[in-house]
């Protein structure tokens, strides 16, 4: 099937491990975690009390009355997304790119949470006058990429996918569709989340999804140790730029890799329990690479979802065996939730974003942790590991309550 090229220019980023792209990929290279010890007040109540925060606070980059305007979520999308399209090369009254050839599709799994519970509480304990006029554009999920669109003059749509911790990877999908259906030309997609708040922590915790390494926050992300208890709660958002090589050339871009495809499915098993076969995220990876025109033998890198926890880092495995067939003795396996924690519906993006740049750079991060590891048949390098020369491609796996699988291929320009 011939597709429309679709190339990565722009990447911008604000994470748990750093505030911008340079500072996060040395930090994700150098095996660096950022999950740190909760110093807020109400942590003092909670069974896990250590979480992966932005390591560069959003007020500090964006202008203090736009960003008074935006739900936390929406600030740290803000900054991903003006870093991203600064590095394409782009800027916001840019001649290059027709604004009715321009969309955002920005996601989050959660959306405007801290907006609602703090106008929540407001109401109960001062009055209905005490809620916000911005409350309603605040905590609204499309709120960021509604924002991201204003900024850029964006008009050829401007979408927030919703699956859960997939809704990343679903972005990214849908910008790729856009620009091959002839919709788009560029597409700034991505992902973000800021539920660190004591409600989500605690809902999250009751379903004992959460580990209680508490003493020792940086390796309670573990995937794959046998010792892993649970995910740990992080935030950020990642935003990639998205063109047709056409129109990347054009205009002289610089291009990071080529955003191949996707694969898109559903387990139909259980609203939170991976599929323990893993049979949708292999049929997910399967349709990655047939819509990508890849064989599994150009496969040389995952980025997992692996989110350390005990059903999901197994279930994950054995479909990426069941993909990619003899083909993955070659795979180098890497799952940077290890450092930074799962950014839930920025957590495809994040990492689609260290995919892209292990292509673009020939290295993988490393997975730390590793004490105990998990005999899953596939290398997983406690060190940043190098790739081979010439063409290459990789994949980036997301999975999310409900069922959701998303993968996405990458492959060297």
């Amino acid at each position: 099937m011939s597709h429309t090229s679709v190339v990565v220019t722009g990447l911008g980023t604000t994470s748990p491990v750093g505030g911008d792209v340079p500072t996060t990929w040395a930090a994700l290279l150098d095996g660096r975690s950022g999950v740190a010890p909760l110093e807020h007040e109400w942590a003092e109540q909670l069974g896990t009390r250590i979480a992966g925060e932005v390591a560069v606070e959003p007020g500090d980059v964006l202008d203090r009355v736009k960003a008074r305007r935006l739900d936390r979520s929406g600030q740290l999308a803000m900054v991903a997304a003006l870093e991203a399209w600064a590095d394409a090369g782009l800027n916001a009254d840019d001649a290059d790119v027709d604004p009715e050839r321009l969309a955002v599709a920005m996601a989050s799994g959660i959306g405007g949470v801290t907006t609602l519970l703090s106008n929540y509480d407001s109401l109960k304990e001062k009055g209905p006058r005490r809620v916000s006029p911005l409350a309603i554009p605040m905590l609204m999920p499309n709120g960021p990429a509604a924002a991201i669109g204003l900024a850029l003059g964006a008009k050829a749509g401007v979408h927030t996918p919703v699956s859960a911790c997939a809704s990343g990877n679903e972005s990214i999908s849908l910008g790729i569709d856009m620009i091959r259906l002839g919709r788009a030309d560029v597409v700034v997609v991505g992902g973000t989340e800021a539920a660190v708040h004591p409600l989500p922590i605690a809902a999250f915790g009751q379903m004992m999804a959460l580990s209680k390494r508490n003493d020792e926050p940086e390796r309670a992300s573990r995937p794959w140790d046998k010792g892993r208890d649970g995910f740990v709660l992080g935030e950020g958002a990642a935003v990639l730029v998205l063109e047709s090589a056409e129109h990347a050339a054009a205009r002289g871009a610089r291009v990071y890799a080529e955003a191949a495809g996707a694969g898109i499915t559903a387990d139909s098993h259980d609203i939170a329990q991976p599929d323990p076969a893993g049979l949708g995220a292999t049929r997910a990876m399967r349709m990655a690479l047939r819509e990508s025109g890849l064989e599994a033998g150009d496969i040389v890198h995952v980025n997992a979802h692996a989110t350390s926890t005990p059903q999901g880092d197994l279930a994950e495995a054995g479909a990426i065996r069941n993909a990619l067939g003899a083909a993955a003795d070659r795979v180098i396996l890497t799952s940077t939730k290890s450092m930074t924690g799962h950014l839930l519906g920025a957590a495809g993006a994040l990492e689609s974003l260290a995919t892209v740049l292990a292509l673009h750079h020939r290295v993988v991060p490393p997975t730390i942790n590793l004490e105990d590891p998990e005999d899953i048949g596939f290398e997983v390098p406690e060190k940043s590991r190098e790739l081979p020369a010439g063409d290459l491609a990789a994949l980036n796996n997301s999975f999310g309550f409900g069922g959701h699988n998303v993968a996405l291929a990458f492959r060297t320009v």
